[in-house]
C-alpha cells in the first residue's frame, strides 16, 4: 500500500493518507467554485443530480469567499463507480460558470 507521510515537526510521522484507489460505493465530497450569483447553486446541484440518485445526495454546503465575490459549493454524495465520478467532474469542468471543480 502506498502512503504519504507528513512530518508534524516533532520528529514523528502523522496523517498517513492512502494513495490507493477508492473502494466503491463510498461517500465523497464534490466541490465546485464559481462566482457568487443566484443560479450557481442550482446549476451545480442540477449537474450532480444528473449523475446521482436523490438518496445518494447527503449534504450540500455553501461557503462564500471573504469578499463575497465567489462561492464554494460542497456536495457529499455516495459514489458507486469511478466512471460516475469522472462523468460528474467532466460535466462540472465543461460548465463555464464553474471556475474550479475538486
Amino acid at each position: 500500500m502506498n502512503t504519504l507521510n507528513h512530518d508534524n515537526g516533532h520528529g514523528d510521522r502523522a496523517d498517513e493518507v492512502s494513495a490507493g484507489p477508492l473502494a466503491f460505493p463510498c461517500r465523497i465530497d464534490i466541490k465546485a467554485m464559481g462566482r457568487q450569483n443566484i443560479r450557481f447553486e442550482a446549476l451545480v446541484q442540477g449537474i450532480v443530480s444528473r449523475h446521482v440518485d436523490a438518496q445518494d445526495l447527503h449534504a450540500v454546503r455553501t461557503r462564500p469567499s471573504r469578499g463575497n465575490k465567489y462561492v464554494a459549493l460542497t456536495l457529499t454524495i455516495t459514489a458507486h463507480s469511478r466512471a460516475q465520478l469522472d462523468a460528474i467532474y467532466r460535466e462540472l469542468s465543461s460548465c463555464e460558470d464553474v471556475l474550479v471543480a475538486l
